[in-house]
């Protein structure tokens, strides 16, 4: 089975161009595909939109019924395409991927900083100012605590990951030794 970013993906790029360089349309998008990837998460849901017994038209207007956003001719199309092609439950695969390119044209990034301590207001405003240097992006911080890195950081930014963990340097110091 193909794996569920690939699928989502040119659905989100579809949606993305969609909106076009319209910063409004592309926060609606946005804040669209979050409720819908929220409600189609939900387990009833997922049950019932597989319910054999239900047709695809039947399926489309169940999902935009559960949805407090009125839909805009484009959002209804979207919303029976996904039924059509068995994909609306890869919505939060899709709102992702769209997060994503929206964030990428606006010059954003989320960066995921796991610390083996708590950082103050200061020391997470000093290496967000290195990282976005480094990285050459508006970043924004989602800081994790994980007491088993001992020492240093580890930040992922999209595909890219800089770890300077102690945790790490000790486990390339171990395979060094092995080698």
């Amino acid at each position: 089975m193909a794996e569920l970013s690939t699928i989502a993906r040119p659905y989100a790029e579809a949606v993305f161009e969609l909106a076009g360089d319209n910063k409004e349309a592309l926060s609606q998008w946005s804040d669209l595909l979050d409720e819908m990837a929220a409600i189609a998460a939900l387990p009833d849901v997922a049950a019932a939109l597989s319910d054999p017994r239900l047709n695809n038209q039947q399926r489309a207007e169940l999902f935009v019924a559960l949805l407090k956003t009125p839909l805009s001719t484009e959002a209804s199309n979207f919303v029976q395409m996904l039924v059509d092609n068995e994909r609306l439950l890869v919505l939060s695969h899709i709102a992702q991927q769209f997060e994503y390119l929206k964030n990428k044209a606006e010059g954003i990034a989320r960066a995921d900083i796991y610390t083996a301590y708590p950082l103050d207001d200061k020391q997470l405003a000093d290496l967000l100012a290195v990282l976005q240097g480094k990285f050459g992006l508006t970043l924004t911080p989602v800081v994790t605590v994980k007491p088993e890195l001992i020492g240093g950081v580890r930040v992922i930014v999209g595909d890219q990951v800089l770890d300077t963990s102690v945790q790490a340097q000790l486990t390339r110091m171990r395979d060094t030794l092995a080698a």
